[in-house]
C-alpha cells in the first residue's frame, strides 16, 4: 500500500467528527514546527512563521509566512471542509419505546438514509460540562465502539420495499441503543469520561454536547490491486488530508508569498455560520497576516488579494458504471484517472479558464493529466466552498477534487492511485512562485 494512502486511512479513522478532524490536523501541524495563535491576541508576523489557529473546534487554518510581505507576493491558499452528512443527537435525546432505549437524531446534511441502516454505529464529538467557576469547558469524546443501530424493517412486515424504500428521518432513523433500562445519554456519557480519563464528572454536569454517530467500520482498501478506498467520510476528510499533507510536506522551503490552508467546518449544510465559508474566517486571517507582517505595508489586503489564489478542494463525481446516464457524455471522470476540475457556467463552482489553466499548468509540473466535470445541462449542480470563499474573500479560485462513487453514503468509495497525485500538485502550488 502507497504510504500517502496509508497515511489517509489513519487519519480518517483519527477524524469521526469535524472537531477530531481539526484535532487530528493540528497534530500534524504542530510535528512540522506550527505554533498556535489566539484571535484574542494582537499578531506580529515574521518570515517564516508557522501558525494555526482555529475557530468554533471544527474550522481550522494554518499558513507559514512568506519571504515577502504579503502585499508584494500574495497568498497560496488550499480550501477544503471537516464536515461530512452523518446523523446527530438532538438536545434531549433520551427515547425509550417499546421496550428500547433509543437516542433521538436529527440528519445533518444530504445524507444517504439508507446507508445507515443496520450498520454498528458509535457516537463522538464535544461533550460541555459544568465548571467549578467560569464558563463551561468542553472535551473530545470519541466512544469508538459499536454501541448503535438503526434496524432496518424485515422484509416481511413490508412487501412494497422491494418497489420503493421510503424512509421518515423522524420516524425510521432513530436508533437503538439497548433495552429500556440502559442508562440514559448522560449517565452513559459521564462513566465514559471517567473510564477514559478525560473528566472526572457525575451526570448532572453534563449541560450540552455536539454528538454525531459514525460506522466504527475502520477505512480499508478494497478491489482487485487494491484499487479502491472504501471509508466514511472520504468526502471531504480526503482533500483536508491532502490540504494538510502538502502544507506539511512545504514547511521550511523558502517561498516570497505566504501559503496556507483552511478547512471549514458546516459546508454540507450550506456554510451559513462564524466558522463556515460563509463567515469571516478566512477574510479575518488574511488580514491579520497582511497587516501584522513586521514592517507593514499601506493597503495591504487589497494588494495581496490581487496577488492571490485559492484552491478549492472538494471530492468529485466520477462516471458511474451503472448510471453512465447521469453524467454529461464528454465530461465522465474515472477512479484512477487523477484530480479532477470542476466548472458550472452558473458558479457552483468558481473555476474559470484562468484558474483551470493555472491548475492544468501545476499537473503537467508534477506529470499528471486532470480530468474535468460539468454536470449535465439537465440537471442541478452541487457546489462547495469555492464560490462562497472566492465571492467572500475576493480571490481568484478553482474548485477541483478527487473522483469518487457513493457520495453521502455512510460509506464512500475513492481511488487508491489518486491520492498522491492530488498531493503532489498541491504542493507544487506552494513551492511555485
Amino acid at each position: 500500500m502507497h504510504e500517502a494512502v496509508a497515511d489517509l486511512l489513519d487519519f480518517i479513522d483519527a477524524s469521526p467528527t469535524p472537531y477530531h478532524a481539526v484535532a487530528a490536523g493540528v497534530a500534524r501541524l504542530e510535528a512540522a514546527g506550527f505554533e498556535r495563535r489566539d484571535e484574542a491576541d494582537l499578531w506580529e508576523l515574521s518570515p517564516g512563521d508557522r501558525c494555526w489557529v482555529e475557530r468554533g473546534g471544527g474550522s481550522l487554518i494554518a499558513f507559514e509566512v512568506g519571504s515577502e510581505a504579503p502585499a508584494d507576493a500574495g497568498f497560496r491558499w488550499i480550501g477544503a471542509h471537516t464536515d461530512s452528512p452523518n446523523l446527530r443527537l438532538k438536545p434531549r435525546a433520551d427515547v425509550v419505546a417499546e421496550g428500547y432505549r433509543q437516542l433521538a437524531v436529527e440528519p445533518y446534511g444530504g445524507l444517504l438514509l439508507h446507508t445507515w441502516l443496520d450498520r454498528d454505529l458509535s457516537l463522538a464529538g464535544r461533550v460541555s460540562l459544568r465548571a467549578a467557576a467560569g464558563a463551561p469547558r468542553s472535551v473530545l469524546v470519541d466512544l469508538e465502539r459499536p454501541l448503535l443501530r438503526v434496524p432496518s424493517l424485515a422484509i416481511h412486515l413490508d412487501r412494497s420495499v422491494k418497489e420503493s424504500l421510503q424512509l421518515d428521518p423522524q420516524k425510521h432513523a432513530v436508533p437503538v441503543c439497548g433495552l429500556e433500562d440502559a442508562p440514559p445519554l448522560a449517565e452513559l456519557l459521564a462513566e465514559e469520561l471517567r473510564a477514559r480519563g478525560i473528566a472526572d464528572v457525575a451526570p448532572g454536569e453534563v449541560l450540552a454536547f455536539d454528538l454525531m454517530l459514525y460506522d466504527v467500520q475502520r477505512a480499508g482498501v478494497t478491489g482487485t490491486g487494491d484499487s479502491f478506498v472504501c471509508a466514511s467520510r472520504l468526502d471531504n476528510l480526503a482533500s483536508c488530508h491532502a490540504a494538510l499533507s502538502a502544507l506539511v510536506r512545504c514547511a521550511g522551503v523558502d517561498t516570497p508569498f505566504t501559503r496556507g490552508l483552511v478547512l471549514y467546518d458546516h459546508e454540507e449544510v450550506g456554510s451559513r455560520s462564524a466558522t463556515g465559508a460563509q463567515g469571516p474566517f478566512l477574510l479575518d486571517v488574511l488580514g491579520r497576516c497582511a497587516d501584522a507582517y513586521k514592517g507593514g505595508a499601506p493597503q495591504a489586503l487589497a494588494r495581496a488579494r490581487a496577488r492571490s489564489m485559492l484552491v478549492s478542494v472538494d471530492m468529485a463525481h466520477a462516471v458511474h458504471p451503472n448510471y453512465a446516464d447521469r453524467h454529461e457524455p464528454g465530461h465522465r471522470p474515472v477512479i484512477g484517472g487523477g484530480p479532477v476540475i470542476k466548472l458550472n457556467q452558473d458558479q457552483a463552482y468558481a473555476s474559470d479558464g484562468v484558474t483551470s489553466a493555472r491548475f492544468t499548468a501545476l499537473c503537467d509540473e508534477v506529470g499528471v493529466e486532470p480530468q474535468h466535470f460539468v454536470v449535465r445541462s439537465d440537471l442541478a449542480c452541487g457546489s462547495t466552498i469555492g464560490p462562497i470563499s472566492a465571492a467572500r474573500v475576493g480571490i481568484p479560485t478553482v474548485d477541483v477534487g478527487s473522483p469518487m462513487l457513493s457520495m453521502h453514503s455512510c460509506r464512500e468509495m475513492a481511488g487508491t492511485a489518486d491520492v498522491a497525485p492530488m498531493i503532489a500538485v498541491l504542493e507544487a502550488f506552494h513551492r511555485r512562485s
